[in-house]
């Protein structure tokens, strides 16, 4: 089943047990989906999907930080709970091991040894952890191995 179908019968079961607060943050979710396919003129696949969620999460995190630092935490509250719904559909986070072997085999399948190699080591991992872990942290973990 595509993750779309999915999203859309959670939907449905939301709105049959009245869960508002889901129930919104799902069609956030679908009005993204929408608004890219009109705006491309395409049926957007499993990867698209994946790649729109996580870029959903990262601006709902930045949503945070900024109203935690303007003392509104009633606001921050509603976007964790947006990020707990999206979650649901992402696949599950890749552990700090994980990540590690992932940036240790990029680096070796490139022949990466200075940070002049960066982009093609994150090349490789970034379609690897789409939704899976955040790609800031580990850009760090990537320049940390290729500096030291």
């Amino acid at each position: 089943m595509s993750m779309k179908k999915q999203i859309n019968d959670a939907m449905k079961d939301a709105m049959r047990a009245k869960d508002k607060a889901r129930l919104g943050a799902i069609r956030l979710m679908q009005a993204e989906f929408k608004r890219i396919e009109v705006d491309e003129r395409i049926e957007i696949d499993d990867a698209r999907v994946l790649a729109v969620l996580d870029k959903m999460v990262k601006q709902r995190r930045d949503s945070i930080n900024q109203y935690e630092a303007a003392g509104r935490q009633e606001l921050a509250d509603v976007e964790n709970a947006e990020i707990a719904v999206i979650q649901d559909f992402l696949p599950a986070a890749l552990s700090d091991e994980e990540i590690s072997a992932m940036v240790q085999a990029a680096i070796e399948q490139t022949g990466a040894s200075s940070m002049a190699d960066m982009g093609k080591v994150m090349g490789i991992i970034k379609p690897q952890i789409q939704g899976r872990a955040d790609a800031g942290a580990v850009s760090g973990l990537v320049k940390a191995a290729l500096t030291a």
